[in-house]
């Protein structure tokens, strides 16, 4: 609900009250003056996701690879200084040079920047709350639970660019698109609660890489939407598939590649 609302309010220069109001009285101009925003949406959402699927993979820890030769590619990057966001605003500039006119350039890279920004905040928020402090116990569990739920609510919210502005296809009416949207968001929290109560993340060793190739063809999908239009189908498709696949190969491969490295 907060999103869409603070998106409009912010590019109709609305107060929240009146944003809240023009998605009921005005549906169809609520509806307009959000997708107007997809440029700068995506260059935020688009940026944001890439360093949480950049970070996976720039782990000079990780040992076991999916995608051998490439993974094995990214993991050399993890020693660089500031290599994730070197790519990153590399990607974000190709974008903006190839953007109808030089405004729409110029906010695509100030998204892009404030996607970044907003990444590394969350990521210091939650070290500091995450971290040793003072307090022990119950008070050390809430600081690292508040610091894990801050940055899982941005992911979250990244992930969730794209459907706000994908619903008004089905739906211009907020209450429709919130409720869709929150029981999709039950739905994946139940199975996620399930997966990890199940150890399925040890029995299926590719199944996060899988979930990270799809954070990275998501970001991809969302900066080359701002140049050509990428249908819903391709968005959900190639990440779903990117998960199957994965499933699939953990089954049949099960730690093959970890095995010959203790081998």
């Amino acid at each position: 609900v907060v999103f869409p609302l603070l998106i409009v309010g912010i590019t109709a220069k609305l107060g929240p009250v009146e944003a809240f109001q023009l998605a009921f009285s005005e549906p169809t101009r609520y509806q307009s003056i959000l997708e107007s925003a997809h440029v700068n949406i995506m260059g935020f959402g688009g940026a944001f996701l890439f360093l949480v699927g950049l970070k996976f993979f720039f782990d000079s820890d990780k040992d076991i690879h999916w995608v051998g030769w490439l993974e094995t590619l990214l993991k050399r990057f993890a020693d660089l200084e500031a290599a994730e966001i070197i790519m990153v605003l590399g990607a974000a500039s190709a974008v903006a040079v190839n953007l109808p006119s030089s405004e729409q350039g110029l906010w695509f890279m100030i998204s892009a920047l404030a996607g970044i920004s907003t990444y590394f905040a969350v990521s210091w928020i939650g070290d500091a709350l995450g971290g040793e402090g003072d307090g022990e116990g119950a008070t050390a569990v809430v600081r690292s639970g508040l610091g894990a739920f801050l940055y899982l609510e941005l992911v979250d919210a990244s992930f969730s660019f794209d459907g706000v502005i994908g619903a008004f296809a089905v739906s211009s009416d907020l209450i429709v698109i919130a409720l869709g949207l929150g029981i999709g968001a039950m739905f994946v929290r139940s199975l996620t609660i399930f997966l990890v109560d199940s150890g399925t993340l040890q029995k299926f060793v590719y199944l996060e890489h899988g979930a990270f190739w799809a954070i990275l063809t998501l970001a991809v999908l969302m900066y080359a939407s701002t140049l050509t239009h990428v249908p819903e189908l391709v968005t959900g498709g190639v990440g779903a598939s990117l998960i199957i696949i994965a499933a699939i190969w953990s089954r049949v491969f099960p730690r093959a590649e970890a095995d010959e490295e203790e081998g």
